[in-house]
């Protein structure tokens, strides 16, 4: 596989400091497939990958998302939700706009663009029908207003703000989510049992503490999207003849 790092052994732990409960159970909402933003939807490559013979079982597909979570997620979307916190906090509406705007340049196939957009645009709905939505309304009317839509990293930032989280607890909510969301794509598409299913999350839970640490030490200059082989992967999906996944 081209995106082979080596990147398959459980990372150290990370110790964190206790959340309230409640900002505690809103992570866990967020981190949550049954969160309506449609994320079981998409399979960012994994079925394309599938579709060319890079994947064909469980230990394929371990090693991928593990190499997806070290080369894109940590370097990527891990990064602009940790610094998309920092602007929510300080209401940095041009900073915010700076983000999003570099989270949409960076997808470098149509459907992960929209992919991100869609997701940003029904969390936001979310936020604006949930229990923080007269919290701050400038914010929510800033991610509104975001063009040419609020993307899902940007979003995401914001949801977390607004429930104080820290950001070493929003990253490890987010990459969680993603683990999942992927882990039961794999199990559909490839396909895979239960069991193998949850061993791969083990792996991916194992490596994601190295993934939210790298993307909280993060120069700005560093932050990068660039997963060539899984850019082409998404783009010959888009015209995939059978598939079950949205990306």
């Amino acid at each position: 596989m081209g995106m082979t790092t080596g990147i398959t052994t459980p990372a150290t732990s990370m110790t964190t400091e206790a959340a309230a409960p409640a900002t505690q159970l809103g992570l866990m909402w967020l981190a949550s497939p049954a969160l309506p933003v449609g994320g079981f939807s998409y399979s960012e490559g994994l079925e394309a990958a599938l579709e060319a013979g890079w994947i064909s079982g469980e230990a394929d597909t371990r090693d991928w998302l593990l190499d997806q979570l070290a080369l894109g997620l940590a370097r990527a979307d891990l990064a602009v939700v940790a610094q998309a916190l920092a602007a929510w906090q300080a209401d940095d509406a041009a900073r915010i706009a700076e983000l999003n705007a570099w989270v949409g340049r960076t997808r470098e196939s149509s459907e992960l663009r929209l992919q991100t957009e869609q997701m940003g645009r029904s969390l936001l709905e979310w936020l604006r029908n949930g229990p923080a939505r007269d919290r701050h309304p400038g914010r929510l009317a800033a991610l509104a207003n975001l063009r040419p839509a609020p993307t899902w990293p940007v979003a995401f930032a914001l949801a977390a703000t607004e429930i104080d989280a820290a950001p070493q607890q929003t990253l490890l909510s987010f990459a969680f989510g993603w683990a999942e969301n992927m882990v039961q794509a794999a199990i559909k598409a490839v396909p895979l049992g239960q069991s193998a299913g949850q061993r791969i999350l083990q792996a991916l839970v194992a490596a994601v503490p190295q993934a939210v640490g790298s993307a909280l030490s993060l120069a700005e200059d560093d932050r990068q999207a660039f997963t060539p082989m899984l850019a082409v992967l998404s783009a010959r999906h888009e015209s995939q003849y059978s598939r079950l996944f949205r990306s």
